[in-house]
């Protein structure tokens, strides 16, 4: 199991090989569709998204409501694929990691060896369990969205796999 730390640097995630085990550590961020589609907005706008993105993983979740005691819900990860036709410009911007579940397109894979970012996957179907290591759960913008605000999310020890590293391998090519 490696242990890596947030936010990501180049030499982390060149170290990375798809499919290696991690836990990861620190704040992470999340983000589903319809937050998505906004940070594209507010790019074209040519204004400052709701967090700096360098360096960053984005968590492709959507939490349940949160049960008295607990600090968030059941939350997986969502499809990736549903964010790809936005995810080439964020890693232009400075994105380094996302986080979810399934394969991704063609256009992403070569955005994440030009841009040096990484993809990680972890279990679906497995919420409950995941929100363990999740040890503090702040909306951070987007409200008005719900469950698809974007988040500020500290982890300790999450466990994902590398899906596609910064060279272009892909575990669901193997």
């Amino acid at each position: 199991m490696i242990k890596i730390k947030t936010p990501l640097d180049e030499k982390t995630v060149a170290s990375l090989r798809a499919g290696d085990f991690v836990e990861i550590s620190g704040d992470i961020y999340g983000a589903r569709d319809a937050a998505h589609k906004k940070f594209i907005e507010i790019l074209k706008n040519n204004e400052n998204l709701p967090f700096d993105i360098k360096g960053q993983i984005i968590y492709y979740v959507g939490p349940s409501p949160t049960p008295p005691g607990f600090i968030v819900g059941s939350c997986g990860p969502t499809t990736s694929s549903r964010m790809d036709r936005y995810t080439v410009r964020l890693l232009a911007c400075g994105l380094k990691g996302m986080l979810g579940k399934g394969i991704r397109s063609k256009q992403v894979k070569n955005a994440i060896v030009r841009y040096g970012a990484i993809y990680f996957v972890t279990y679906g179907g497995c919420g409950a369990y995941l929100s363990q290591f999740i040890k503090k759960w702040e909306a951070i913008a987007f409200f008005d969205l719900g469950p698809e605000a974007v988040y500020k999310i500290k982890v300790e020890k999450f466990p994902a796999v590398v899906g596609i590293d910064s060279k272009g391998n892909d575990v669901y090519s193997f």
